[in-house]
């Protein structure tokens, strides 16, 4: 992969969540990710929650078994989960927070107020051949201590900057994009690899691109709400080219 591109993730979690609304099997996330595949993702990112409200210990194993492009696991650090990512040994896991009462995760892993118990927990995924990623807010702070911790990978928040943008705050979502490139900057000198994601959508998508730094973009519940409209496939074709602009000399 050159310097110039650049991965593209595609999130499956909602998906899930449309087939446990009705319950049964359809729609089913592991043809949505073979779909992906076909579209031009490069990863498919599947989060296993604690409460299972949308991808299931099943999907996870039927995912392992089918796909051709690389498994992102994202998952809370609990021994449960260590255990499940040990067991299946994806080619990288994601470590998020997770909240019980939140509908999509809220804000980045507080890192460094959990620093020493991250880096125990980080050791055997690594030994296990896993990559290891932290989502993270753009924070100087957080980035440092996943540096400290042994996370191969970070991945940068960019929920406040997709959020600022759709409530018309231009002001705010140009500080968030400056603190964004701010910190992929900085993450990337530190020798950590950069990726981004929360919230992107074909409006928000190219300035993140752009940034020379960032490695792989993680999209699922645009991507998803999207595919009612115009299907899966030419959903994320889009925003393939899109990402791909952004990313031309």
């Amino acid at each position: 992969m050159s310097a110039t591109e650049l991965r593209l993730g595609v999130n499956i979690d909602h998906v899930a969540t449309v087939r446990n609304a009705r319950g049964g099997d359809t729609p089913d996330p592991v043809r949505a990710a073979r779909l992906a595949e076909k579209a031009g993702a490069d990863g498919i990112t599947a989060h296993l929650r604690e409460d299972r409200r949308h991808i299931s210990d099943a999907d996870i194993d039927a995912l392992m078994a089918s796909l051709k492009v690389p498994l992102n696991f994202e998952m809370a650090a609990t021994d449960e989960m260590q255990a499940i990512a040990l067991r299946h040994r994806p080619h990288a896991v994601c470590i998020v927070p997770e909240k019980r009462e939140e509908r999509t995760t809220e804000g980045g892993l507080d890192v460094a107020r959990e620093e020493a118990r991250l880096t125990r927990f980080i050791v055997p995924l690594r030994e296990a051949g896993c990559r290891v990623s932290l989502f993270v807010a753009a924070e100087r702070t957080q980035i440092d201590a996943a540096a400290r911790v042994g996370a191969e990978v970070i991945e940068l928040h960019t929920g406040a900057y997709c959020d600022a943008h759709a409530e018309g705050r231009f002001d705010a979502r140009d500080r968030e994009l400056r603190a964004l490139a701010d910190m992929a900057a900085h993450a990337h000198a530190l020798g950590l690899e950069v990726h981004a994601g929360h919230g992107l959508t074909y409006d928000t998508v190219t300035p993140v691109a752009a940034l020379p730094e960032v490695r792989e973009l993680n999209i699922g519940h645009f991507l998803i709400g999207e595919a009612i409209f115009r299907g899966l496939e030419p959903a994320i074709a889009e925003m393939r080219r899109l990402m791909d602009a952004a990313r031309a000399p």
